[in-house]
């Protein structure tokens, strides 16, 4: 005789066993991943995307507020949307535009991560906190990855100000490497002062400016994509709360492409060395100058169109500094440099 237990379960259904926080999921075939929607598991990663989707996990938060932090990443197999390996139609990554992705989580806008393929795999972090009462008795926490034109709840400026700027279909073939759970720090301050170069500012998930080939490089960070997005970040990590002081430079742009009318690729690169040498050159004499900081164009709130609080961006050299108070939501923060240049995020300051 089939016993009902709890819905369509039966006595012959074994029980799924709940994440116990602090846990690390790195493979799609956990059994706590109990529902998935356009979403294809993994083995050794948590599965893909196959667009905008939704994983679910069956947590024990036993009432505690969760820190929950997400490792995204595109490779080969991301472009232009999943598939399957060893298909003969993917389109070098490269040669996209970037891709805006809201990260959500219990139907609430957490993150924004901004993602730009290249040779190898890119990778970004989002790291957002779940209050006690978010988290239902079954103890069900869904992930989202949505596409910046998809889900309600955003502004209508920020769509407007990313139109033509990021790829359709942001979530499609987006990676999922790991997802880590853990009960969030209880009484930590945050730091009155710090400081973060800007790819440690990415790494952190404060800001997102087209993801790392290595999440633990130092340095500064190149904006190729001409933005980039300030997320909010939970209680005590870097970044929260406060104000944030963004120091903002350029960099010679060698990446551009010289063009000839040769079909020869040795024509093709003594060209393109010859391009990218003038471009530096150009760059130094603004930089003795004093005249190659970039430029904000725009500052746009995902959330709400408008800024919650003032900005103040003064220019030094060749330094932008850009002052703002720590976000409630992501912002997307529009930048220019001059041409053969491209802005360059040096490090950010915070004080509490």
């Amino acid at each position: 005789m089939t016993i009902l237990l709890n819905g369509f379960a039966t006595w012959l259904d074994e029980a799924v066993a709940e994440l116990r926080p602090p846990v690390e999921v790195f493979d799609g075939q956990a059994a706590a991943l109990t529902v998935t929607d356009q979403f294809h598991r993994g083995r050794r990663i948590v599965g893909r995307f196959e667009r905008s989707g939704l994983m679910g996990f069956k947590v024990a938060a036993g009432g505690r507020r969760l820190r929950v932090t997400v490792t995204l990443a595109l490779d080969a197999v991301s472009v232009p949307g999943w598939r399957l390996p060893g298909s003969s139609d993917l389109v070098k990554a490269h040669q996209l535009p970037p891709r805006l992705v809201q990260v959500r989580a219990q139907g609430q806008l957490r993150q924004c991560v901004l993602l730009k393929g290249g040779k190898g795999i890119t990778s970004a972090r989002a790291v957002f906190d779940l209050l006690p009462d978010e988290v239902p008795d079954d103890g069900l926490i869904c992930v989202e990855a949505l596409d910046i034109t998809e889900g309600h709840g955003l502004s209508r400026e920020a769509r407007e100000a990313v139109a033509g700027r990021v790829m359709g279909g942001g979530a499609a073939g987006l990676r999922v490497d790991g997802v880590v759970i853990e009960e969030a720090p209880e009484g930590k301050a945050v730091p009155r002062s710090e400081r973060a170069d800007g790819a440690g500012c990415e790494a952190l998930s404060l800001v997102s400016g087209g993801g790392l080939a290595h999440l633990h490089r130092r340095g500064s960070r190149s904006l190729r994509s001409g933005f980039f997005v300030v997320n909010p970040v939970p209680p005590g990590v870097a970044g929260s709360g406060g104000r944030l002081t963004f120091r903002l430079g350029s960099m010679a742009d060698t990446v551009g492409r010289a063009t000839t009318a040769r079909d020869r690729a040795p024509a093709r690169r003594v060209l393109r060395r010859a391009g990218v040498e003038a471009r530096r050159l150009r760059h130094r004499i603004r930089e003795a100058l004093g005249t190659a900081a970039p430029s904000v164009d725009q500052i746009v709130s995902v959330r709400d169109g408008a800024l919650a609080g003032p900005v103040r961006a003064t220019t030094a050299g060749n330094i932008l500094e850009l002052e703002m108070p720590a976000p409630a939501a992501p912002l997307l923060v529009f930048l220019s440099a001059r041409q053969g240049a491209v802005p360059a995020l040096l490090s950010a300051n915070w004080t509490g």
